[in-house]
C-alpha cells in the first residue's frame, strides 16, 4: 500500500508539473502575440505620422507655393535619407515621392523634389510676380497668391505616399 501512495504523489507531482508547464507556454504564447500587435501597431502609427505630412495637403484648394515647396523639401528630404534619385521613381515598392505642379507661372514642374534650393526659391519669386485679385468676404478686391489643389498618391505595396501633385486653381 506504501508504493502505491508514493506512486500516486509522483503521478499527482508529474501532473502538476506538466500543468505548470502548459500554463508558461500559454502565457509566452499570449505575451508574444500581444507584443506582435503591438509592434504592428507602432509601426502603422509610425507610417501614418509620415504620411500626414502630406496628406494634410490632400483635397485642400488653398495650397500655396509656399506649400508646395515645403512639401518639395519632405519629398527630398525622405529620397536622401533612403538614397533614391529621380530614376528610381518608377520602381514598384521603394519609398520614393515624386512632387509635380501644374498651371505654375512657369509652365507645368515635375519632380519638384529634384530642384535645388535656388530652383524653388525662383518659383516662389515668380508666383509673388503673378499675384491674382480675389474677392474678399466683404466683397473687396485684394491681391494674393495662386491657389493650387493637391491630390496625393499612395503607393499600394508599401502604404506610402508615392506621389503629390499641385494643380493650380486659377
Amino acid at each position: 500500500m506504501e508504493n502505491a501512495s508514493k506512486a500516486l504523489l509522483m503521478a499527482g507531482g508529474v501532473l502538476i508539473g506538466i500543468m505548470i508547464l502548459s500554463l508558461a507556454v500559454y502565457l509566452i504564447m499570449n505575451f508574444g502575440s500581444a507584443s506582435a500587435e503591438a509592434h504592428r501597431i507602432n509601426e502603422q502609427n509610425q507610417l501614418n505620422e509620415f504620411n500626414v505630412q502630406f496628406t494634410a495637403y490632400e483635397g485642400r484648394n488653398d495650397v500655396t507655393i509656399h506649400d508646395i515647396v515645403t512639401v518639395a523639401n519632405l519629398a527630398r528630404s525622405n529620397n536622401d535619407k533612403y538614397g533614391f534619385t529621380a530614376a528610381d521613381r518608377n520602381i514598384d515598392g521603394n519609398y520614393y515621392i515624386e512632387v509635380n505642379a501644374t498651371g505654375m507661372v512657369a509652365g507645368s514642374k515635375n519632380n519638384l523634389e529634384s530642384f535645388s534650393s535656388d530652383q524653388l526659391e525662383e518659383l516662389i519669386t515668380e508666383d509673388l510676380n503673378s499675384l491674382v485679385i480675389y474677392e474678399d468676404e466683404d466683397g473687396s478686391d485684394k491681391p494674393g497668391l495662386k491657389t493650387y489643389t493637391c491630390t496625393v498618391t499612395i503607393n499600394p505595396t508599401t502604404q506610402r505616399v508615392s506621389a503629390v501633385n499641385f494643380k493650380n486653381n486659377n
